[in-house]
């Protein structure tokens, strides 16, 4: 029997929030009972906000930004997190939850996830950086099975294009797409290659959805300007119905690796 997944059960928007008080409060080394004292709640209620399983309060934040002498900073994180009644902020830890999620969903119009690059692949497109490139290469750990955790199920959909686009060298390329097929094997990981005929919504950009151990749904949007988290329904239904279409378009997992041979043999050998 698999080890079980041991995820939070509490809403990832109320975890972020928590995280960010909580480090701000120990950059000030304020204890939570120092916090519980001023604002009159226990120090387990503190505890709970700090730890995401309990929501604050709008008074509850003005007093603790007045303590911290956050100049405004966590009411502004509070906005964020209620704004229209679903958190939209640019804080929000994408990296948590994605390493937290039962179950991802990735559409990549340009260029292999990220999740599934290649160190020379990653470089080619991070320009050397090496501290973004581990950084990036870091989060492929998610993926590792082990006795504490089980991986996420994670379902690629390549565009087409993707595989002949070229980044950094031949070798890279063709070393990118070997290494896309073997991953493809792994039970835990689906990659399909959606067919580059026609329009489709896919085209506005790439995005994750996310699904939790208790069926809730987080997004990561990318745009020019910067990447976006969110888990307005709204939002999800657009993505879903995207989804939906893509899915339509793409080949099976089979297929997908023939083709994907086909263009390493054709284009990068």
């Amino acid at each position: 029997m698999p080890p079980k997944r041991q995820r939070p059960k509490e809403s990832p928007a109320l975890i972020a929030f928590g995280g960010q008080m909580r480090r701000m409060r120990e950059a000030k080394n304020i204890t939570q009972q120092s916090i519980a004292d001023h604002t009159n709640i226990s120090k387990g209620q503190v505890s709970r906000i700090e730890s995401g399983t309990r929501r604050a309060t709008r008074s509850f934040v003005e007093a603790v930004d007045r303590l911290l002498e956050a100049d405004g900073a966590l009411i502004k994180l509070w906005e964020d997190l209620n704004r229209n009644g679903h958190p939209v902020p640019v804080w929000f830890d994408w990296p948590k939850i994605e390493a937290d999620a039962a179950t991802l969903v990735s559409w990549e119009p340009m260029l292999i996830a990220g999740l599934v690059q290649t160190p020379a692949y990653a470089s080619a497109l991070l320009r050397g950086n090496q501290e973004a490139v581990e950084a990036r290469l870091s989060r492929q750990y998610i993926l590792k099975n082990n006795e504490e955790r089980v991986p996420p199920d994670l379902v690629l959909l390549v565009d087409e294009q993707a595989l002949y686009r070229p980044v950094g060298t031949p070798e890279t390329t063709r070393g990118q797409l070997e290494h896309l097929i073997e991953m493809s094997m792994l039970p835990n990981i689906t990659v399909q290659v959606v067919l580059a005929s026609g329009e489709h919504d896919g085209n506005m950009g790439a995005f994750v959805v996310a699904t939790m151990d208790d069926r809730s749904e987080v997004a990561y949007i990318e745009t020019a300007i910067r990447a976006i988290t969110t888990d307005d329904p709204t939002d999800l239904s657009m993505l879903t119905r995207t989804l939906i279409a893509l899915r339509s378009r793409a080949l099976t997992e089979d297929m997908s690796r023939d083709l994907m041979r086909k263009v390493i043999q054709e284009r990068w050998t």
